[in-house]
């Protein structure tokens, strides 16, 4: 028996339909504060962001640029953990029905537990995970703890990945794959990377799966760029230095939406 489609599966048989491109916004849950991340999550919807990639904080996050360390980092210190992010979530659930990506390295999810993981994720409305230092090579245990739940389960391919390492990401992803633009951390960038569109068409020969492409994309022109090439555009990085900018704003949320806006039309007016 196949399993019923998943929300992301649902969002990008839409976007699909409606010739475009996803807008997929990260935050790090707990930035600035754990109880005002549902509003930013809200601000980020109302601006037209398809999917929420929710962060979980961890001290220490090799993947992540400067702005991404330092929201992890004022997390932390106010008191973040992952049972918070879940609650978050499950916040956010309530009133919409926007899938969520739980974003999250590996060592929060071993103290916390995997099976303990998958059912409280599912519980609070979470639609997938994608655990960024998980080896794709060892991941079939997580992969069906998470299936068992409805979870998808997101994996990255970058520049670097070896044609036999993309076809495993191809085989354990559901929901999406996720295509990082270029070798190093996230962060914004003044340009996108030559190596994204050449990286696209090689994942496009392995899966049917709806490719999305991250790192280094913070402008509008960037999004339409890459929305022609992907089937999502993750922005993180300028979302995170907005709020690390404004955390003390009364206005911080009507500035995010705004720049989820931006980002949003640029894919809309998709040609």
């Amino acid at each position: 028996m196949s399993r019923p489609a998943s929300r992301i599966e649902s969002l990008f048989a839409r976007l699909r339909s409606e010739g475009r491109a996803g807008l997929i916004a990260y935050l790090t849950a707990g930035d600035p504060s754990m109880d005002r991340t549902a509003s930013l999550i809200a601000a980020l919807e109302r601006g037209g962001a398809d999917l929420i990639e929710l962060g979980v904080p961890f001290s220490d996050p090799v993947a992540d640029g400067p702005v991404i360390q330092r929201a992890s980092d004022r997390a932390l210190r106010a008191g973040a953990r992952l049972r918070d992010v879940l609650d978050v979530a499950r916040q956010a659930r309530r009133r919409s029905e926007t899938p969520i990506l739980l974003f999250t390295y590996l060592n929060p999810v071993l103290r916390y537990g995997l099976d303990r993981l998958a059912q409280d994720a599912a519980g609070s409305g979470i639609d997938g995970c994608l655990m960024t230092d998980l080896s794709v090579e060892e991941a079939e245990d997580y992969v069906q703890i998470m299936r068992r739940r409805n979870l998808d389960t997101v994996f990255l391919a970058a520049p670097t990945s070896t044609p036999e390492r993309m076809r495993l990401v191809a085989r354990y992803s559901t929901g999406f794959v996720y295509l990082v633009s270029r070798t190093g951390v996230t962060g914004v960038q003044a340009s996108l990377s030559e190596a994204t569109a050449p990286l696209v068409r090689a994942m496009r020969q392995i899966t049917d799966l709806p490719l999305a492409v991250g790192f280094g994309i913070s402008r509008p022109e960037h999004a339409a760029e890459v929305g022609e090439l992907a089937d999502g555009v993750v922005v993180g990085s300028a979302f995170v230095r907005l709020i690390e900018e404004h955390a003390a704003s009364p206005e911080l949320e009507s500035k995010l939406e705004s720049l989820a806006r931006g980002l949003s039309q640029a894919l809309r007016t998709k040609k």
